[in-house]
Parts: structure tokens; sequence; C-alpha cells
């Protein structure tokens, strides 16, 4: 069995008397895609940063593709891919000055970048938009420019920070294939997102609230967890032509614990006894279902706020 390409053990950060990650730990296995998610603010672009040796551990220890970040920073971030949620290449050269500039920062030859980039140009498709100034790119196509750059010198581990935050839905799933040809190639992703559709993807999930890693394991383990569902209740899934009339009248009953709209029907967790035509839903469309992950942070965050 291959070794983490990430083994964090009581990782914790601070800024003078701000504790911005308090006693994280967490493995990535290689060819994983894990999520990492939480309310901005919470520590997860700290914990990158961290674990990419870009700031120091007040406390514990991280050992990233082999090496302590401690000691051998440097060599952990020549290893390592990063795409920041804002784009950061330079938007007043082109795509191909772009691929060009950090080839050289890699210190790649010649030939190996004049190789890479083209195999990378196959992989994400670029080639049409070589000549095109990065600023003038789609927001799609700009991600993609990004992923190359970080990809120029086969980096094992790649981070991404909300890559897909406010790129087209068409773009958003483009990218995901492509992220996920990448961990078919046993290269490990770390995804920080806000969008529960992503999480759902991801091998495995942890959700960071007030700088500590409050849960993690898959999706489906997730979902399963106590107080979710609590013992004599039911998650429903409720279609019905006023979704929105219909919510309030829920919410207002006692036997509803919680409601929400998701997208055209309704979202709601009830007790056991309560019977369809109890909650007045005789003319909608009822079908039991299971929590979903933004059931599970919602509950997780409410939980830790009723501990203050």
């Amino acid at each position: 069995m291959l070794p983490p390409t990430i083994d964090a053990r009581d990782v914790t950060i601070r800024f003078g008397s701000l504790t911005a990650v308090n006693r994280v730990s967490l493995t990535v296995a290689p060819g994983e895609v894990f999520g990492l998610l939480g309310p901005n603010g919470s520590g997860k672009t700290t914990l990158i940063r961290g674990l990419c040796g870009l700031v120091p551990l007040a406390e514990g220890k991280a050992i990233v593709l082999g090496r302590d970040v401690a000691t051998e920073s440097e060599r952990v971030r020549a290893q390592i891919g990063y795409m920041s949620q804002k784009f950061s290449l330079y938007e007043d050269l082109t795509t191909r000055e772009n691929i060009e500039f950090y080839s050289g920062i890699y210190g790649l030859s010649p030939a190996e970048a004049k190789a890479r980039s083209e195999e990378l140009m196959e992989l994400t498709g670029v080639a049409p938009y070589l000549d095109q100034y990065a600023g003038r790119l789609s927001g799609g196509w700009k991600q993609r420019l990004a992923l190359v750059c970080a990809l120029l010198h086969r980096p094992r581990l790649i981070f991404l920070d909300e890559p897909t935050a406010g790129i087209d839905p068409v773009a958003r799933r483009d990218l995901w294939d492509l992220l996920f040809r990448l961990a078919a190639e046993g290269i490990s992703l770390v995804i920080t997102t806000h969008y529960m559709d992503e999480a759902e993807r991801c091998a495995r999930v942890g959700y960071i609230y007030l700088s500590n890693l409050l849960v993690l394991g898959t999706p489906h383990e997730l979902k399963q967890m106590p107080g979710v569902t609590p013992p004599g209740a039911r998650w429903l899934e409720i279609y019905n032509a006023d979704s929105a009339n219909l919510l309030l009248r829920l919410r207002s009953l006692p036997g509803v614990l919680q409601a929400t709209i998701f997208g055209q029907s309704i979202h709601a967790l009830v007790r056991e006894g309560c019977r369809n035509a109890d909650l007045g839903l005789s003319q909608a469309r009822v079908v039991e279902t299971e929590p979903s992950l933004e059931d599970v942070f919602v509950t997780i965050s409410r939980m830790q706020t009723e501990k203050k």
C-alpha cells in the first residue's frame, strides 16, 4: 500500500493570539479527490498554505509527499501545484506567453517545456487560445490555463482553492472531468468548494468550522452521522406547484423539524409519526429520501453554535 500523499497530525496555525487552524488531523491518499469545505474565514486556505510550507505550524506535524513541511518546505513546493481562487496568472500576457513563463519558473528545458505544454494543451483544449491575452479569456478558459501552468512540472499533488467559483455550469463540469482524469493518473487533489454537488463528487470530505475540523469521511458516511437524522424522524422530498407557500406552512407545523427549498422541491425533516395527510400533503408528490451534504453541514454548524 502506498504511503499517504498528505499525513497531517494535530496541525495548528496561529497568527499572534488568533488560532486560525486548530489541531487538524487528516490524510490524503495518492489519486484521491479530497474536498475541504467550510464557511469563509473558517481556516481552509490557511490550512492549505500550511501544508504547502508557506506559513509555519505552531504545533503538530505535516508530511507531504514524504517530506516534513517544517524542514523541507522548498522541496515540498517543488512537487505540488496550486490554483488560487482568484486568477493569478498574467492577464497582459497571452496564453502562450504565460505557459512559457511558468515553464521557465519551473526550470524546464526548452525540449521539456515544448513536450509538456503540447501534452497539457491536448488535455485541456487551450490550443486555440494560445495567442489570446489571458485577461480576455472567459472564466472557464482562464481556469484551464491556470491548470496547465500548475501541471507543467508534473506535480503529484494539486491544491485547488475554489477552482470553479464564477464559471458557468458547462465549464464547471468540463473542469471536473479534467480533474478526474488527473486523479486516474495517481495525482492527489485537494479542493475547496462551497458547492454541495461538487462535494458529492469527492472521495472524502472534511468540514472546517471556526478553525476546527469537525467531521471527515465519505459523503455517504457523513450522511449517516448521528444527529443528522434524529431518532424518530425521516427526510422527505416534496414536490408541489406552490413550493414557497407550502414551505411557510410546513415550517409552522410542530411535526416538521426542518424544511428548505431545493430547486423545484422541498426538503423536509419530519417526525416519524406524521402522516402526509397530517402535513397537508395529500395533493403533493412525496418521496422519502436521505439527508443531503448541505443538511449535514447545516446540522453540524448549528450544533457547534448551540454549544457556545
